[in-house]
């Protein structure tokens, strides 16, 4: 775990938001088609930022990068769910660290 790489991911309110909304994908992906456990389709999460497509994979791609987002692949559409394992791990750090 990089605490620095997911520090600058997590210095963007959109990228914080993303990851809020993931959370409980439930209360805001109720329209998706496909089961909530897969994660919420790339197509969605674009939708509800309302970003450009390529600024919002951009986010993606950081929040994945920093081990945030796990990504699956179904047929055509990629479905982002939160890293909760590493999440619980990082905010134990931060507490215990400072």
């Amino acid at each position: 775990m990089d605490m620095d790489v997911i520090h600058k991911a997590l210095a963007n309110p959109t990228r914080r938001q993303i990851l809020c909304w993931l959370k409980t994908p439930e209360a805001h992906f109720a329209e998706q088609e496909y089961p909530l456990d897969l994660g919420v389709c790339a197509g969605l999460i674009d939708k509800r930022c309302g970003l450009s497509q390529s600024t919002v994979s951009a986010h993606l791609a950081t929040l994945q990068r920093a081990g945030l987002l796990s990504a699956r692949r179904v047929g055509q559409w990629i479905f982002f769910r939160r890293n909760e394992d590493l999440i619980r791990r990082f905010l134990a750090q931060l507490h215990d660290g400072l």
